[in-house]
């Protein structure tokens, strides 16, 4: 079984929940766009002045996605 990678991207200041949101239904757009077998994405609030927008996508996928799309950082994800 593929391991799974999430894919971050970190947003901070006071419209940091809205533009990580807005950028979680881009990533959505691109996963579908490039027919990803896994592609989840979300957000999650970090504290007060920092959000995150994610994709989760198999480990065979995510040098295509960090090349496309120029993440902050990614992890193994383990559901």
């Amino acid at each position: 079984m593929d391991r799974k990678i999430k894919i971050i991207w970190e947003f901070s200041g006071p419209d940091a929940e809205k533009t990580a949101k807005h950028h979680q239904i881009h990533l959505e757009e691109f996963g579908e766009r490039e027919k990803l077998t896994c592609a989840i994405g979300g957000t999650e609030y970090m504290n007060h002045l920092m959000w995150m927008a994610y994709i989760i996508v198999l480990e065979k996928d995510a040098v295509l996605v960090r090349d496309a799309l120029k993440p902050l950082r990614a992890e193994i994800f383990e559901d």
